[in-house]
């Protein structure tokens, strides 16, 4: 241990630039300590200890946050390092209360989880897709498993309210490894927007009160969670960086079971440092697209979709089936006229939303002759095909399906 280091742990005191801190331990409501820096003052530091303390101060040239779980250095290049470290001491031995954990968490992706705790351990810099959990029951272990989080990985998991999200200051979360918002619901476009920015982001401005914006590297990961299975965040097609996960009803209630987990730490470390993973970086957040799909992913973009969105896509299909095509040509006032007929009231520039930035349609380069559907005015079938001239956009089944 560097001299600096050893004085840094006799001294509740350190000056990082030209400011004096006292790391302070504040108690919890909870229990435990959270590690302060709360800056202090030359004088009261005289007063206090003596002229003469001030020249033991440790001194460094400023902060720095550098992840490391297995390796970690207090000091790096006289710069302090803010991320802390987590303690545990790995150890072999039995984690069997982890592993039913992780198996009712992950159910059949338990060892995708796996991967993704081992990589939260032994690459802390590595983007993760947005882990939620979601559940309309109660008692069923979300709550747990983001407390085990908060003991594996310490003062380096913080948890935030919807409103803490949504704040322009961001200095006491901006670096952590894991951000949790228990009880999410950001279901506004622009919570949205910055939550899927921030997942993949490598940097990113801090902001405090009465501070000036500093730019860090960001390498937080968010885990989500929620009782509102339909809308707890806003998650269109396509989206690439979300990781649902339904959570089922726990059939026992130990009571002392958090601390069953708390204990096996140690052990579930030494298990990780010498697991294979079984899944290779094949996207920026590691994980492809289809190994993070689940049923609860896609029932959260279904229900995204507007109602108008709903109905202009079954009325298609319904087109589809009856005329055996595969594939539908329009353009807006056809399709419009097929809706308004089925008591579907939208205004064109709701329908040329739905087209051409929902499903992301482009018209025909020219003005072209395609063959449209309307309803038919006999009742021996239900539609008829029409010839018209126009910037038609034309929609497979496949893209339907997909939708």
């Amino acid at each position: 241990m560097s001299t600096d280091e050893t004085l840094r742990n006799e001294s509740p005191f350190v000056r990082v630039g030209t400011t004096l801190y006292k790391i302070v331990n504040q108690p919890r409501l909870n229990g435990g300590y959270v590690k302060k820096r709360i800056v202090w003052n030359n004088e009261t530091l005289r007063q206090d200890y003596g002229k003469d303390y001030l020249a033991n101060v440790p001194k460094y040239d400023g902060f720095c946050t550098v992840p490391d779980h297995v390796n970690y250095r207090q000091v790096i290049d006289n710069f302090l390092n803010l991320y802390e470290p987590i303690g545990h001491q790995p150890k072999e031995g039995d984690f069997s209360h982890i592993q039913a954990l992780l198996h009712h968490i992950f159910g059949e992706q338990y060892e995708l989880g796996m991967d993704y705790l081992q990589l939260l351990y032994l690459q802390p810099v590595q983007k993760l897709p947005i882990l939620l959990l979601v559940s309309e029951e109660r008692n069923t272990g979300k709550s747990t498993f983001l407390n085990f989080l908060k003991a594996m990985f310490r003062n380096n998991v913080t948890f935030n309210t919807n409103e803490d999200f949504r704040s322009q200051f961001n200095s006491d979360w901006a670096g952590k490894l894991i951000i949790v918002v228990d009880e999410v619901l950001l279901n506004r476009r622009e919570d949205s927007e910055r939550l899927k920015n921030l997942s993949t982001t490598l940097s990113y401005k801090v902001e405090a009160k009465g501070k000036d914006r500093d730019e860090i590297a960001f390498f937080a990961k968010f885990v989500l969670c929620s009782n509102n299975e339909r809308l707890p965040v806003i998650i269109d097609p396509g989206e690439t960086r979300y990781w649902v996960r339904k959570i089922h009803h726990l059939e026992n209630d130990d009571t002392h079971f958090l601390q069953k987990l708390i204990e096996e730490i140690p052990a579930f470390l030494y298990f990780l440092q010498h697991r294979t993973l079984t899944t290779q970086n094949v996207s920026r957040m590691w994980f492809s697209p289809k190994q993070t799909e689940t049923a609860a992913l896609l029932k959260i973009i279904r229900c995204n979709k507007s109602k108008y969105e709903v109905e202009a896509a079954e009325l298609i299909k319904e087109i589809m089936e009856c005329m055996e095509i595969d594939s539908f040509s329009f353009c807006l006032n056809d399709l419009l006229i097929l809706l308004n007929l089925s008591q579907v009231r939208i205004d064109k520039h709701w329908l040329r939303k739905i087209v051409t930035e929902d499903w992301k349609l482009t018209p025909a380069p020219n003005g072209l002759t395609y063959t449209t559907y309307l309803f038919a005015c006999n009742k021996e079938r239900r539609f008829e095909p029409i010839r018209r001239v126009g910037r038609y956009y034309t929609i497979t089944r496949k893209q339907l399906d997909e939708f």
